[in-house]
Protein backbone atom coordinates (compact mmCIF):
# COMPACT_ATOMS: atom_id res chain seq x y z
CA UNK A 1 0.00 0.00 0.00
CA UNK A 2 1.55 3.14 -0.78
CA UNK A 3 2.31 4.95 1.78
CA UNK A 4 0.76 8.89 2.89
CA UNK A 5 2.60 12.02 2.21
CA UNK A 6 0.37 14.77 2.08
CA UNK A 7 -0.56 15.12 5.72
CA UNK A 8 -0.53 18.42 7.46
CA UNK A 9 -0.87 19.10 11.47
CA UNK A 10 -4.00 18.62 12.12
CA UNK A 11 -3.82 15.01 10.30
CA UNK A 12 -1.47 13.77 12.69
CA UNK A 13 -3.55 15.24 15.94
CA UNK A 14 -6.71 13.41 14.16
CA UNK A 15 -4.54 10.15 14.14
CA UNK A 16 -2.92 10.57 17.47
CA UNK A 17 -6.08 11.34 19.19
CA UNK A 18 -7.82 8.82 17.77
CA UNK A 19 -4.81 6.12 18.21
CA UNK A 20 -4.99 7.09 22.27
CA UNK A 21 -8.91 6.73 22.24
CA UNK A 22 -8.37 3.46 20.62
CA UNK A 23 -5.46 1.71 22.40
CA UNK A 24 -5.67 3.56 26.15
CA UNK A 25 -2.08 4.72 25.21
CA UNK A 26 -0.02 6.57 23.44
CA UNK A 27 1.84 4.58 20.41
CA UNK A 28 5.34 3.52 21.66
CA UNK A 29 7.53 4.78 19.11
CA UNK A 30 7.09 7.18 16.22
CA UNK A 31 8.04 4.56 14.11
CA UNK A 32 5.04 2.54 15.71
CA UNK A 33 2.92 5.15 14.85
CA UNK A 34 3.70 5.89 11.20
CA UNK A 35 3.47 1.77 10.42
CA UNK A 36 -0.12 2.10 12.08
CA UNK A 37 -0.97 4.91 10.09
CA UNK A 38 0.81 4.16 6.83
CA UNK A 39 3.33 7.23 6.48
CA UNK A 40 6.74 7.88 6.63
CA UNK A 41 8.54 8.36 9.64
CA UNK A 42 10.15 11.52 8.27
CA UNK A 43 6.93 13.28 7.43
CA UNK A 44 5.88 13.11 11.43
CA UNK A 45 9.03 15.28 11.95
CA UNK A 46 7.83 18.28 9.74
CA UNK A 47 5.60 19.11 12.33
CA UNK A 48 6.46 17.70 15.83
CA UNK A 49 9.85 16.20 17.36
CA UNK A 50 8.04 14.22 19.90
CA UNK A 51 4.48 13.08 20.80
CA UNK A 52 5.01 15.59 23.70
CA UNK A 53 4.58 18.11 20.98
CA UNK A 54 1.20 17.05 19.51
CA UNK A 55 -0.33 17.04 23.43
CA UNK A 56 0.33 20.42 23.67
CA UNK A 57 -0.37 21.18 20.22
CA UNK A 58 -3.93 19.59 20.76
CA UNK A 59 -4.72 22.40 23.65
CA UNK A 60 -3.20 25.11 21.42
CA UNK A 61 -5.45 24.04 18.22
CA UNK A 62 -8.59 24.06 21.06
CA UNK A 63 -8.34 28.32 21.56
CA UNK A 64 -7.32 28.44 18.22
CA UNK A 65 -10.46 26.86 17.19
CA UNK A 66 -12.26 28.59 19.35
CA UNK A 67 -10.78 32.27 18.41
CA UNK A 68 -11.67 31.51 14.63
CA UNK A 69 -15.32 30.79 15.65
CA UNK A 70 -15.67 33.84 17.52
CA UNK A 71 -13.84 35.86 14.91
CA UNK A 72 -16.09 34.58 12.77
CA UNK A 73 -19.18 35.91 14.94
CA UNK A 74 -20.51 39.26 13.86
CA UNK A 75 -21.72 39.64 17.58
CA UNK A 76 -18.69 38.67 19.54
CA UNK A 77 -16.54 42.23 18.22
CA UNK A 78 -20.37 44.66 19.78
CA UNK A 79 -19.77 42.87 23.00
CA UNK A 80 -18.18 44.26 26.07
CA UNK A 81 -15.14 42.99 27.50
CA UNK A 82 -16.95 40.52 30.11
CA UNK A 83 -19.43 39.16 27.32
CA UNK A 84 -16.36 38.58 24.83
CA UNK A 85 -14.91 36.64 27.69
CA UNK A 86 -17.91 34.35 28.35
CA UNK A 87 -18.33 33.68 24.80
CA UNK A 88 -14.63 32.70 25.06
CA UNK A 89 -15.56 29.91 27.60
CA UNK A 90 -19.15 28.83 26.48
CA UNK A 91 -17.12 28.15 23.04
CA UNK A 92 -13.94 26.90 24.09
CA UNK A 93 -15.51 24.18 26.24
CA UNK A 94 -18.21 23.22 23.61
CA UNK A 95 -15.19 22.28 21.88
CA UNK A 96 -13.48 20.80 24.72
CA UNK A 97 -16.56 18.66 25.11
CA UNK A 98 -17.04 17.73 21.35
CA UNK A 99 -13.41 15.73 22.64
CA UNK A 100 -13.70 14.94 25.97
CA UNK A 101 -12.87 11.65 25.61
CA UNK A 102 -9.29 12.75 25.03
CA UNK A 103 -9.26 15.64 27.39
CA UNK A 104 -10.29 13.28 29.83
CA UNK A 105 -7.81 10.71 29.33
CA UNK A 106 -4.58 13.35 29.19
CA UNK A 107 -5.82 15.59 32.01
CA UNK A 108 -7.77 13.07 34.91
CA UNK A 109 -4.92 11.30 35.92
CA UNK A 110 -2.91 14.35 36.35
CA UNK A 111 -5.74 16.87 37.37
CA UNK A 112 -4.32 17.88 40.80
CA UNK A 113 -0.72 19.01 38.80
CA UNK A 114 -2.67 20.37 35.71
CA UNK A 115 -0.86 24.21 36.24
CA UNK A 116 2.29 22.31 36.05
CA UNK A 117 1.34 20.01 32.97
CA UNK A 118 4.11 20.47 30.17
CA UNK A 119 0.88 19.65 27.73
CA UNK A 120 -0.73 23.17 28.72
CA UNK A 121 1.99 25.47 27.88
CA UNK A 122 0.75 26.39 24.37
CA UNK A 123 -2.88 26.87 25.79
CA UNK A 124 -1.25 29.03 28.65
CA UNK A 125 0.82 31.22 26.24
CA UNK A 126 -1.66 31.93 23.58
CA UNK A 127 -4.74 32.32 26.43
CA UNK A 128 -2.55 34.96 27.69
CA UNK A 129 -2.28 36.58 24.69
CA UNK A 130 -5.72 36.29 24.14
CA UNK A 131 -6.31 38.26 27.34
CA UNK A 132 -4.31 40.94 26.17
CA UNK A 133 -6.52 41.48 23.19
CA UNK A 134 -8.89 42.17 25.69
CA UNK A 135 -7.77 45.00 27.03
CA UNK A 136 -9.11 45.09 30.72
CA UNK A 137 -9.72 48.36 32.36
CA UNK A 138 -7.36 48.71 34.81
CA UNK A 139 -6.56 51.62 37.37
CA UNK A 140 -4.04 54.00 35.92
CA UNK A 141 -1.16 54.52 38.52
CA UNK A 142 1.46 56.40 36.49
CA UNK A 143 3.98 54.19 37.17
CA UNK A 144 4.89 51.31 35.29
CA UNK A 145 6.22 48.94 37.74
CA UNK A 146 2.94 49.61 39.27
CA UNK A 147 1.02 49.04 35.70
CA UNK A 148 3.24 46.11 35.47
CA UNK A 149 2.65 44.42 38.55
CA UNK A 150 -0.88 44.90 37.69
CA UNK A 151 -0.92 43.51 34.21
CA UNK A 152 0.70 40.62 35.12
CA UNK A 153 -1.59 40.05 38.30
CA UNK A 154 -4.86 39.87 35.84
CA UNK A 155 -3.11 37.25 33.40
CA UNK A 156 -2.62 35.23 36.35
CA UNK A 157 -5.85 35.18 37.61
CA UNK A 158 -7.15 34.77 34.17
CA UNK A 159 -5.25 31.71 34.05
CA UNK A 160 -5.78 30.55 37.25
CA UNK A 161 -9.53 30.51 36.54
CA UNK A 162 -8.96 29.19 33.45
CA UNK A 163 -7.65 26.03 35.11
CA UNK A 164 -10.35 25.58 37.73
CA UNK A 165 -12.80 25.88 35.28
CA UNK A 166 -11.00 22.85 33.29
CA UNK A 167 -10.71 21.19 36.69
CA UNK A 168 -14.61 21.64 37.61
CA UNK A 169 -16.04 20.45 34.27
CA UNK A 170 -13.64 17.05 33.99
CA UNK A 171 -15.21 16.46 37.41
CA UNK A 172 -19.24 17.65 35.65
CA UNK A 173 -21.59 15.15 36.21
CA UNK A 174 -24.48 17.00 35.08
CA UNK A 175 -26.61 16.59 32.09
CA UNK A 176 -24.93 18.51 29.09
CA UNK A 177 -22.49 19.93 31.88
CA UNK A 178 -25.07 23.02 32.74
CA UNK A 179 -23.41 23.01 36.31
CA UNK A 180 -19.98 24.19 34.30
CA UNK A 181 -21.93 26.88 32.42
CA UNK A 182 -23.22 27.99 35.59
CA UNK A 183 -19.88 28.36 37.07
CA UNK A 184 -18.57 29.66 34.13
CA UNK A 185 -21.26 32.45 34.46
CA UNK A 186 -20.62 33.10 37.81
CA UNK A 187 -17.28 32.93 37.74
CA UNK A 188 -16.30 35.38 34.97
CA UNK A 189 -19.43 37.64 36.45
CA UNK A 190 -17.20 37.66 39.82
CA UNK A 191 -13.90 38.08 38.39
CA UNK A 192 -15.22 41.06 36.20
CA UNK A 193 -16.61 42.33 39.98
CA UNK A 194 -13.48 42.02 41.42
CA UNK A 195 -11.50 43.64 39.30
CA UNK A 196 -14.38 46.86 39.14
CA UNK A 197 -12.11 50.05 38.72
CA UNK A 198 -14.98 52.35 39.29
CA UNK A 199 -15.54 52.17 43.58
CA UNK A 200 -11.52 51.61 43.58
CA UNK A 201 -11.04 54.94 41.42
CA UNK A 202 -13.57 56.61 43.38
CA UNK A 203 -11.85 55.79 46.64
CA UNK A 204 -8.39 57.13 45.18
CA UNK A 205 -9.80 60.37 44.38
CA UNK A 206 -11.14 60.26 47.53
CA UNK A 207 -7.63 59.69 48.90
CA UNK A 208 -6.35 62.57 46.48
CA UNK A 209 -8.57 64.97 47.73
CA UNK A 210 -7.59 64.54 51.53
CA UNK A 211 -4.08 64.36 51.00
CA UNK A 212 -4.17 67.42 49.41
CA UNK A 213 -6.73 69.59 52.00
CA UNK A 214 -5.08 68.07 54.71
CA UNK A 215 -1.00 68.20 53.94
CA UNK A 216 -0.84 70.72 50.68
CA UNK A 217 -3.30 73.02 51.78
CA UNK A 218 -2.31 73.17 55.02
Amino acid sequence: MRKKKNLSQSDFINMYMDYVLENGSEPESVFKFAKAYNFEEQVFYKYFTSFEGIRSEIFTSFLEQTLTLLNNSEDYEQFDVRNKLLSFYFTFFEIMTANRSYVVYALKPQSRGMASLKMLKGLRRDFLLYIDTLDIEKIDFKEKRIEKFQDNSIKEASWTQLLLTIKFWLEDSSASFEKTDVFIEKSVNAGFDIMNVAPIKSVLDLGKFLFKEKFVSS
